[in-house]
């Protein structure tokens, strides 16, 4: 596995937290809405002048849904929450994550916002799952979200291209650790 220099710019979680920050024109990969309802309906106002249409919200801890579904009701919001304390991630929250993604993205005007709390290993590594999925090269994947969101760990891409592996018959990634 990569080990990540990042400098403390990347740290400053003010400037990335709540940034949308895009990877394709239909995926973007963000953190979470504001914990204030004011200015989480004045940010899901933003991310619906962005176009985001989907939600796929990873968080185990909470969940937006009846918010959007009040606020804004166009937006599709699917919630496949998930732990965060580093250990493998299960099959079936990408299996579940990713079915959502791929029926959304088959609609070519969609834009699909994926989002844990910050926005630096659920999130990003989901996003990196589904880029796999859309044939994306591993590493090109995993550059184009650091070069999009640079405080992206994404601290589940082993996990994420084992599934993707399994999911084509290939053998898994083994840890070197």
């Amino acid at each position: 596995m990569r080990t990540l220099k990042l400098t403390p710019t990347y740290f400053d979680i003010t400037r990335w937290h709540r940034r949308l920050s895009p990877l394709t024109n239909q995926l973007v990969i963000s953190g979470d809405l504001n914990e204030d309802p004011t200015l989480a309906t004045n940010q899901l106002a933003q991310w619906q002048q962005a176009g985001i249409t989907h939600i796929l919200d990873t968080r185990e801890e909470w969940t937006d849904e009846a918010f959007v579904a009040e606020h804004a009701p166009e937006i599709t919001y699917g919630w496949f929450g998930t732990h965060d304390n580093g250990t493998p991630q299960p099959d079936q929250w990408f299996d579940d994550g990713l079915a959502f993604a791929i029926e959304a993205l088959q609609n070519p005007d969609a834009v699909l916002l994926v989002h844990c709390h910050m926005g630096i290993n659920r999130g990003p590594s989901m996003a990196y799952r589904i880029l796999l999925e859309l044939g994306w090269h591993p590493e090109d994947a995993f550059e184009t979200i650091r070069a999009a969101r640079p405080i992206a760990e994404i601290r589940y891409e082993k996990d994420a291209l084992n599934h993707y592996r399994r999911s084509k018959n290939h053998h898994p990634v083994r840890s070197a650790r």
